[in-house]
């Protein structure tokens, strides 16, 4: 099924019973992970709000949740600037924390919430992504939960946005690549 969001077209790269899936598979590997452990779920906005809450219901762990806002985008393009909008209000010091992405593609963000999650000496950092562009990646961190490796194209739904658009679509769309860059000449 394809779609449209304002000027751009979209096309269903995950199906909402895929993704459920594999929430609950992380949800699992996250619980034995983290067996007696008390954790801070803590999610990026606005992009991880739907996965940060399906995976929360997944873990069987005692829990807290809370959020930070960064900026990064501007349309489908990263600026290569991190903005923190929301800042931490949670106290991490000697907390296992897990940072809850939408996606990770140039890992920017990441490396700045590890350095600013660092700084409050929590007992350990883990990062917990539904989607992963691993040929967009610059870091050498590793991601710890990764829901999918996708390549490296833009997607809405389930969280995700195009300029506001997309993010309660149960789905996962990519952009649609157009019919005449996909026709060779004979």
């Amino acid at each position: 099924m394809n779609m449209t969001l304002k000027d751009k077209n979209f096309e269903v790269y995950l199906s909402r019973s895929e993704v459920k899936k594999r929430i609950h598979q992380l949800g699992e590997q996250i619980t034995r992970d983290f067996q007696n452990k008390e954790v801070v779920v803590l999610g990026v906005l606005n992009g991880s709000f739907v996965f940060m809450a399906d995976l929360c219901r997944e873990i069987n762990l005692p829990l807290i949740c809370t959020f930070i806002k960064l900026s990064s985008y501007d349309g489908t393009m990263t600026t290569g600037q991190v903005r923190s909008i929301l800042g931490l209000d949670s106290d991490l010091k000697g907390k296992n924390v897990i940072i809850v992405e939408d996606i990770v593609d140039t890992g920017i963000s990441i490396e700045y919430l590890l350095k600013t999650i660092s700084d409050h000496h929590p007992e350990s950092i883990a990062i917990a992504t539904l989607l992963f562009k691993p040929e967009a990646f610059r870091f050498k961190y590793a991601i710890d939960y990764v829901g999918f490796e996708i390549p490296n194209k833009f997607v809405v739904g389930y969280g995700l946005d195009y300029d506001g658009l997309g993010r309660n679509l149960p789905d996962i769309y990519q952009l649609s690549t157009p019919l005449i860059n996909s026709i060779k000449n004979v």
